[in-house]
């Protein structure tokens, strides 16, 4: 298509397409990430020794805490693919929300969910 100022309906679909099977990888992620750290907290509820903390304790609030924060990091990814959904119904998808220009396509199969051209992302460093 020679219109340079949005993606066809063709290109579009496959951009959907794309997200659609990242958005459901990342989902079962968080449901795996959700479900150990919630086994871990049962765990920890019953394995406690006497009430006095240990070394393993520590290690194990750590453990918790990094994996509340890559669950907290995956739902923020699954939060930013579906925006792209909507921005793709909308018809604002693929347009770098900074320059006003249409994003790379090798930018948006590498990023999907990006609202921002390799130019723009550049300048803000």
């Amino acid at each position: 298509m020679s219109d340079k100022s949005k993606y066809s309906q063709e290109e579009l679909k496959e951009f959907e397409e794309l997200i659609l099977q990242k958005l459901k990888l990342a989902e079962e992620e968080l449901k795996t990430l959700m479900g150990s750290i919630n086994h871990s907290t049962d765990e920890t509820i019953d394995g406690s020794y006497g009430g006095v903390k240990t070394l393993e304790d520590g290690a194990e609030t750590m453990e918790r805490e990094k994996m509340n924060q890559l669950a907290a990091r995956q739902q923020k990814f699954i939060n930013n693919l579906e925006n792209a959904l909507i921005r793709i119904k909308n018809g604002t998808y693929g347009v770098c929300i900074d320059t006003g220009k249409l994003i790379q396509k090798e930018r948006l199969m590498s990023v999907p969910h990006t609202m921002h051209s390799i130019d723009a992302k550049l300048k803000k460093g």
